[in-house]
């Protein structure tokens, strides 16, 4: 037996000495690359037989040998990467990029457009994300253990690069906000155990400071900004994914103001932030509305003025700029972002560029209020870099993301697709094609996202990109009823006891592939993550002899031992979204759609992929659902990650999910007859 593996130490020694022999400004995409390759920690390789040998850390049961051929050709669609903004460097004006995935943390410097990134900061361990000091002396980033969601902050010295943690190591602490003066910090904080998620308040030079300011009682605090002076903080209070009220709240006294409608809990707010005189609020809101605006709330009068009133659509993501006198922000539009800009006081919307057709996120304004960064994603790009001048409407990409070799010219563009369900409601999905050197009808991969209050849009692809480009197989993503995007009635139709109409969604998918001369609805495959897993379950129940198979990735069987078992700092908000399992209506109506119930029913292929660390689906869901299935003698694979989560971090763990997933796949949807 021959293993190929690569140690913590001899992967930082590997990287030190690239860093020696290669010039970061023209190399640093070589380096991240290489980073990938030893990022997969315990590729194991029989010499014999040239199959993948799995980690201890991975449990497997019923999955075939895995050809290293395989794992060879996902890794050139797994190696993608780019970067997300971090800021804007106040000394050097060049925009910061990180990069958080795998083992280490990049910190690196944009530079001119056109050129390569300046690495300028390398941490030897992963973080969820890092969160600067408005001075930039120092930075808090949090982290977690195998995914098991227990972040803990740290507060990191740019100068000394030495890492002090802030919390105590047992509770979740996550979204830091520093104040203005770079001095506190206020976070969202959830003790052991603990119903809800609450504010707390710390000064990061000296922890024992540390002290509750808001408690949430089943609900989710979450800061967003200070005042002007420091002396208030905003936030918002989440009864669910979707509701949630608006408080701004005195930090020395811990008084708390209601500025949105007391006694209403229908409405959204988020992302509020103090206009530059302190006088008012900005926040996005779906408030008088099926779509979310920016809106501005005046403080003494508490009186709401809608700012995008004129435009269909959800406003995504926003962002006011250092003097107060430009909104920059996003609008979702059937699935693709609109950038635009928005005058403050005159509430009058300037023309603005717009790069391709994608995803914009996250607006970074440099501190002369003129120049504006954002990330732009699509599907022919993981992660780019914008800047966009607002004086000169000068629109430059200044970082593309590595796709590798792959050539993704030949893939068509996603195309926007629409079928009537069981009750006449229209449902919209997105369908991509494989390239045109793939003849005759197409199998299909319907997958479903988490959620369920998300909403898929067209961008980059990573792994799907092979069911594409290697398989042939055509692949539909369909947001049905409870997904985001289409307005606040349709993300409530699958509520509490409507959950199954959203099931019923897919079955009226199934019967519109039927109706397309280019796809083949003899050879369909459904997958759905999280959330998505719980409906290609439920799918594979009710639909089972329209389709080859079924794969669930972290998805629950039972919402009722799902309820029961997840994570306390969240139980409250998963009741509001699919019902109070202490209900004895709602608790028989969960029983009697639960897929592990009618595992009987399940007669084709199931792959079963969870992570042993999860606190939101539990493991419990994957191991009661592999055991109902085994008892019906129904072909199970089955995969299990003991040092992951929720969401698979770890390179080599990730490999061998997707190469599993990849054979499942070929096995039931391109070789098998029906």
């Amino acid at each position: 037996m021959r293993t190929l593996a690569v140690s913590n130490t001899c992967r930082g020694i590997l990287l030190r000495k690239l860093l020696e022999y290669i010039h970061p400004m023209k190399k640093v995409v070589c380096i991240l690359a290489a980073l990938l390759v030893f990022e997969s920690v315990v590729r194991g390789q029989d010499a014999d037989s040239g199959v993948i040998v799995p980690s201890d850390n991975l449990v497997v049961d019923g999955i075939p040998k895995i050809p290293a051929s395989l794992l060879k050709t996902i890794s050139r669609y797994t190696g993608a990467f780019g970067f997300r903004l971090a800021g804007w460097d106040a000394a050097s004006g060049e925009i910061l990029l990180k990069n958080l995935a795998g083992s280490e943390t990049w910190i690196l410097h944009a530079g001119k457009a056109g050129g390569s990134p300046k690495l300028s900061l390398l941490i030897p361990t992963g973080v969820y994300d890092l969160y600067y000091q408005p001075q930039q002396k120092y930075f808090v980033y949090d982290r977690d253990v195998d995914g098991n969601d227990a972040f803990q902050l740290y507060l990191f010295d740019l100068a000394t690069r030495k890492s002090t943690i802030l919390t105590d190591g047992k509770s979740r602490n996550t979204e830091p906000v520093w104040s203005h003066a770079g001095e506190r910090i206020i976070f969202s904080s959830s003790p052991p155990n603990g119903n809800g998620v609450d504010l707390s308040l710390i000064n990061p030079f000296d922890p024992k400071t540390a002290r509750v300011l808001a408690t949430g009682n089943g609900n989710y605090l979450k800061a967003y900004d200070w005042s002007p002076d420091d002396r208030k903080a905003v936030f918002c209070e989440f009864t669910s994914n979707t509701t949630s009220s608006l408080w701004v709240i005195d930090v020395g006294a811990a008084e708390r103001t209601l500025l949105s409608v007391k006694g209403d809990s229908s409405d959204y707010y988020e992302s509020p932030q103090f206009s530059k005189d302190g006088a008012g609020i900005y926040v996005i809101t779906d408030r008088e509305s099926e779509f979310r605006r920016v809106a501005y709330i005046s403080l003494a009068s508490k009186r709401i003025t809608f700012l995008s009133s004129h435009i269909d659509g959800d406003v995504e993501d926003y962002s006011l700029s250092p003097d107060g006198k430009t909104i920059a922000f996003a609008t979702n539009e059937n699935g693709i972002s609109r950038l635009r800009l928005l005058d403050a006081k005159t509430g009058k919307e300037r023309p603005a560029p717009q790069p391709p057709k994608g995803i914009v996120s996250n607006f970074e304004w440099s501190g002369n209020s003129v120049d504006l960064a954002f990330n732009f994603r699509s599907a022919l790009t993981p992660n780019d870099v914008y800047s966009l001048n607002i004086e000169s409407s000068k629109l430059e990409q200044r970082y593309h993301g590595f796709t590798g070799s792959v050539d993704l010219g030949k893939l068509p563009e996603p195309q926007s697709v629409t079928w009537k369900s069981f009750d006449g409601r229209i449902i919209t999905g997105f369908l991509h094609r494989p390239p045109a050197s793939f003849s005759g009808k197409r199998p299909v991969l319907i997958d479903i996202h988490g959620g369920p209050e998300e909403q898929y849009r067209p961008e980059f692809g990573y792994y799907h990109n092979y069911f594409l480009n290697e398989l042939g197989i055509a692949e539909i993503f369909p947001n049905v009823r409870g997904s985001t995007g289409y307005g606040k009635s349709f993300h409530r139709l699958d509520d509490r006891m409507l959950r199954a109409d959203a099931c019923k969604d897919i079955g009226a998918l199934l019967d519109w592939v039927k109706t397309q001369p280019d796809l083949d609805a003899d050879r369909v495959i459904i997958r759905g993550a999280s959330y998505g897993g719980y409906l290609s379950l439920s799918a594979a129940v009710s639909y089972g002899d329209r389709i080859r198979a079924a794969i669930s990735d972290s998805g629950p069987s039972s919402l009722i031992s799902f309820i029961e078992n997840t994570a306390g700092w969240r139980r409250d908000i998963q009741r509001h979204e699919y019902g109070d399992e202490r209900d004895p209506k709602i608790r028989e109506f969960m029983e009697r759609t639960a897929p592990v119930n009618s595992a009987g029913k399940i007669k084709k292929p199931l792959l079963i992929i969870q992570g042993q660390n999860d606190p939101r689906v539990p493991a419990g869901e994957a191991q009661q659902m592999l055991t109902a299935i085994k008892t019906n003698k129904t072909s199970a694979w089955y995969l299990l990650a003991k040092n992951e989560g929720h969401d698979w971090k770890k390179r080599a763990n990730q490999e061998f999910r997707l190469c599993a997933m990849a054979l499942f796949v070929e096995e039931y949807l391109l070789r098998s007859s029906k």
